[in-house]
């Protein structure tokens, strides 16, 4: 308990939190930036499906209206138009998610040289 180094090594000085809290920063940026990149992946595939649904529900409506016997194809456009209003939900939500990560990447980073300045402001020097 009387040991010098005994308080830092326990995690309760102020050095020592900072330190702490420091790591931790350094530890979350790279997570929160993959996911951001996944998050902007995914978007770019939902994007993509949703051109997908639209030219094959433009593709059934002409090859129905070119059909000499009646087809009907319509609830197989209703499908494809549902699932592209799902696929535009998920897109909401992930663009949503994604603005998220980004506020959260921009705190840690602000987080990160506010806590470096404190270190370096106290003597001590961050790697």
């Amino acid at each position: 308990p009387g040991a010098p180094g005994a308080k830092m090594a326990a995690g309760s000085g102020p050095g020592a939190r900072e330190l702490f809290a420091e790591g931790l920063l350094q530890f979350l940026r790279p997570a929160v930036r993959q996911l951001d990149r996944h998050v902007h992946s995914v978007r770019e595939s939902q994007v993509e499906l949703r051109e997908h649904i639209d030219s094959l529900a433009t593709e059934l409506c002409r090859i129905n209206e070119d059909q000499k016997v009646a087809l009907d194809l319509d609830p197989y456009v209703k499908k494809l138009l549902n699932a592209r209003r799902r696929v535009v939900l998920v897109n909401n939500i992930l663009q949503n998610a994604q603005e998220r990560l980004r506020r959260l990447n921009h705190s840690v980073a602000k987080e990160t040289v506010r806590r470096r300045a404190m270190l370096e402001a106290g003597g001590y020097q961050a790697k």
